[in-house]
Parts: structure tokens; sequence; C-alpha cells
């Protein structure tokens, strides 16, 4: 007889359900596991014979084979070790064979039998929602599981919690969702003395997910504007929550289980590597470009970055997702952020200061931002020169709105934007349209469209930049509570994109 208990395989964010089918026949003892495992799945018989022998459960003198199925896609992780004793416990009448059916396992067993959490346990329960199964877990994962109410989950915190389990002699309780943690934000706009342009190019940008470039010399405050952005952000929606947490779930960053509810903000050194931005590896895993899903991703000293990594962000800027191809694997993973940038606008950061600057000037300035090319450069929505903050501001008192109030304005023109995309497969904010739906919700006035026309004519913006504008214009009338995209929507939209940071 063959018994079989059920699993899943990663591949990106996507789980693929995995048949794990346990045969014992008569033959030499053996202990095998076939169907392209790679090793910590190979050494999972070890740990799988080490937790039985602490249940007092002896192996039968005979052929144990367990196949993975399907057999061509390759399996990697410690997370079959549950449903390979699983698969196994069945085969020798331990636990009822049906009692697998329906059941999706996943866990890694210690040498005492005990489960220890692994990753991937929120892709998980949604394969096996989809699949109309329950979910077999560790304890410890069991509440970040839990997330997904389609799919019943049973935390088990060993082996043999699960036979008994199975077995009816003590049934374990479903698992609850882990708590909504929504950390405290100590960092207010109101902290920023001056730079009032800057707040707003930041209000806009947060408003309509549009992409940022803040170029200033050395202690103008880009860092610290674009440290206070999470502040002025809605919280993730639910259906953004799950997608967010899938992705941190895969690299271990949920927190006792629970979901958080404020948008991502990524901030890598320069020094990372493309595999770290993008994602790679040798299991394909996300980079940070993905881990900024649905929030922001930051790279300060943005000339900084290796050539090769600036290059990689162009087509997941404009698609909103990355294929990490390997030798081995082809994983795709989402990628829609918010990219804000800043930079020095030369090599020393005193190019607009006469009495400080290198004697290169202004040849120095333009091979330090020659290090980005035109077409990236051209992605940007917004491009902001950030002036130095005179003395004489750093001693007023706090001035502009705080993060709360503006954080309101985002809120209700996204609410708008929630609104107007309702329905449409992949639209969620103003920076998602193109197309024929771009000209639908975005068309200016006549005088509007004249001006737009002219700035497009005279300062030569390409197709991509005139349909940029527009989006940045279409966000400034939401803020503006307007219906319609007028002259002075589109009028500042140009202002933040004919700069001299372009």
């Amino acid at each position: 007889m063959v018994a079989r208990a059920y699993t899943v395989a990663f591949q990106g964010v996507d789980a693929r359900l995995v048949e794990v089918q346990c045969a014992v026949s008569p033959g030499l003892p053996a202990f095998s596991v076939v169907g392209l495992p790679d090793k910590a799945v190979s050494e999972a018989r070890d740990r799988v014979r080490a937790a039985l022998a602490s249940m007092a459960i002896a192996l039968p003198s005979k052929r144990i084979t367990i196949n993975l199925s399907p057999a061509d896609l390759p399996k990697e992780g410690s997370h079959f070790d549950l449903p390979i004793a699983l698969a196994l416990l069945a085969a020798l009448d331990i636990v009822p064979a049906d009692a697998t059916e329906g059941v999706v396992a996943l866990g890694e067993l210690s040498l005492d039998g005990s489960l220890i959490p692994v990753l991937g346990a929120l892709p998980a329960a949604m394969a096996a929602a989809e699949a109309e199964c329950g979910l077999l877990c560790p304890q410890a994962s069991g509440a970040e599981a839990a997330w997904v109410g389609a799919a019943q989950v049973i935390g088990a915190p060993s082996l043999a919690d699960v036979v008994r389990h199975f077995t009816g002699q003590c049934p374990i309780v479903p698992a609850e969702p882990g708590e909504v943690k929504s950390p405290p934000l100590d960092r207010d706009l109101r902290d920023v003395k001056g730079q009032e342009r800057a707040k707003r190019a930041l209000e806009i940008a947060a408003a309509g997910r549009h992409h940022l470039m803040l170029v200033g010399a050395p202690g103008s405050g880009k860092s610290m504007l674009a440290a206070r952005i999470p502040g002025i952000l809605p919280p993730l929606t639910a259906p953004e929550a799950l997608e967010t947490s899938m992705i941190q779930s895969l690299c271990g960053l949920l927190d006792e289980g629970g979901i958080n509810r404020a948008r991502p903000f990524r901030e890598p050194h320069h020094t990372a590597s493309m595999a770290a931005i993008v994602g790679g590896g040798r299991n394909a895993k996300p980079g940070e470009i993905s881990l900024a899903h649905n929030g922001v991703l930051f790279m300060d000293e943005f000339p900084e970055f290796s050539r090769a990594v600036l290059e990689t962000l162009r087509q997941p800027i404009e698609t909103g997702e990355i294929m990490v191809a390997r030798a081995n694997a082809h994983v795709k993973y989402p990628c829609k952020f918010m990219l804000v940038a800043a930079a020095n606008p030369c090599k020393c950061g005193d190019l607009t200061d006469p009495a400080r600057a290198c004697a290169r000037v202004p040849a120095c300035g333009q091979d330090y931002m020659g290090r980005i090319s035109g077409p990236l450069m051209d992605r940007f929505d917004l491009r902001l020169e950030v002036p130095p903050v005179a003395f004489t501001d750093l001693d007023l008192p706090p001035a502009g709105d705080s993060s709360a109030t503006v954080a309101a304005r985002v809120a209700a023109a996204r609410q708008v934007q929630a609104d107007r995309f309702d329905g449409a497969a992949g639209l969620r904010q103003n920076a998602d349209a193109e197309g024929a739906k771009l000209e639908d919700i975005a068309t200016p006035d006549a005088d509007g469209r004249d001006l737009l026309i002219r700035a497009a004519e005279r300062f030569g913006l390409s197709a991509r930049g005139y349909h940029r504008v527009l989006r940045v214009a279409r966000t400034i009338a939401d803020l503006d509570h307007s219906g319609d995209v007028r002259r002075p929507h589109v009028a500042e939209a140009l202002s933040f994109r004919l700069t001299n940071a372009a």
C-alpha cells in the first residue's frame, strides 16, 4: 500500500502542491527519498528516523521509499520533514491513512521529535486554502499561517502531538492569527526646518506612488526627509498586507506570526550586490526591491551604487515585477515599490557653493551625475533640488503641517484612486495607469494640454516623460479634490520634472 501526505515546494512567493508518497515493501532495509530532493530534503530521513525513535517507534526491516511528486520539480528546504514523517506513519498504520487527506503539512523535525518553525508558512497556507485543504505546521508558525482565514491551521509542538491529534487522543485547537503590529512612528515632518517645496514633493510622491529623486548638498536634509515618508503613507490594505507578508515570510522577517500593516521602508547600503538588490543567490531569494513591495525603497548616495545594479532597476520600475533567472530556477517576485533616491550634486558635494567648490566645476558634477543613465533618470516622476538650510531657519520653531496632517491628505487621495481603479486588475495608484486608462483619467483641459505640449517641445520630453507628467498632474488634482486635471496641476507637475536635477 502506498500512503500519501501533502506539502508544498516554493517557487518565489508561489507554493506548488507536492504529493509525498511512501511505500514500505519487502527487501533489504533501506530508506530512500526520490523526486529531485536537495541535500536538506535528502537528510530528512535521518531526522525522521531519530524523531520516531524518540517516540519508541522502530522502523521495520524493509525497504522504505519516499517519492516527492511531481518528480521533475526541484524540492528544497527542511520543511519536507513533517510530511515525510506523516506519510511514513500512515504507511505503518500508526495514523489513519485518510487522516492525511485534505491536509498540507510542513515543518522541520528536531531529533527529539519537536517541530521547528520554517520559512514560508504564509504562502503555504495560501496554497492550502486554494486547494481547499487545512494546514499542519509547527506551533511557532501557526500564528503566521492563521492569517489566511480560508484554511484551518493546526500548529503542533511535536510529532507526538501530531500523532495524538490524528488518532483522536488529544485534538489540537486551531491556531489564531498573530497580533497586527503598527510600530510607533517617532519621525515627524515638522522636525524638518524649511524645505517646504521638498515636503510638497514628498506628499505628491506618497499620494500617487511616484518615484522621487532628491539632489542637494551634504547636510541639506535629503535623508531626513526620506526617513519621514513612512509617517505619511497610509497603512497597508488587507490584500497588500498579505502580499507583503508572503515575501517577508520567505525571508523569515515576520516576528512571532504578526502581520505588520506599516508599509515597508527598505534602505540598502550602496555597497549592496545585485543579488541583494534584485534577488538571487543559490535559492533565488527575493531582494530589496521585492521586500519593498507596496512600500518604499530608499537608495541614499544613488550614484555610488554600481552601474550594473542601477541599470537592473529599469525594468522592475516599469513592470512591477522581477524575474530572477538562475541555472536551476526561474522565479518571479512582485516589486511595486516607490523609489526614493538621494544624491549629492557632485563628488565633493559643493557644486552649488562657489566658495567651497573644487577646481573641476562644473565637470565634476557632470561626471558624478553621469553615473545615472538617461533612461534611468527618465523613470523618476519628480526630480527636486534640495537647497542647504539657512542657519537662521534652524532656530525657528517647528512650522508646516505635521506628518499626521499630511498623512490624512495622502490617505484621502489614495482612497480616490482606490475608487477610481476598483475592479481594474493591477491598478491601485495613479503610477500604475497607462495607455487608454491614463488618457481617460488624466487628460488635462485645453489650457493644461497646451502648456504640456509646449513644454514637451521646448524641453524635449520623451514619451515616457510626457506620460509621467500626466500621472503626477492627476495625483496633484486628487490632492486638490479636483475631478479634472487643469493647467495649475500640469504646471506644478512640470515644475518637479524640468529642474537642473534632470
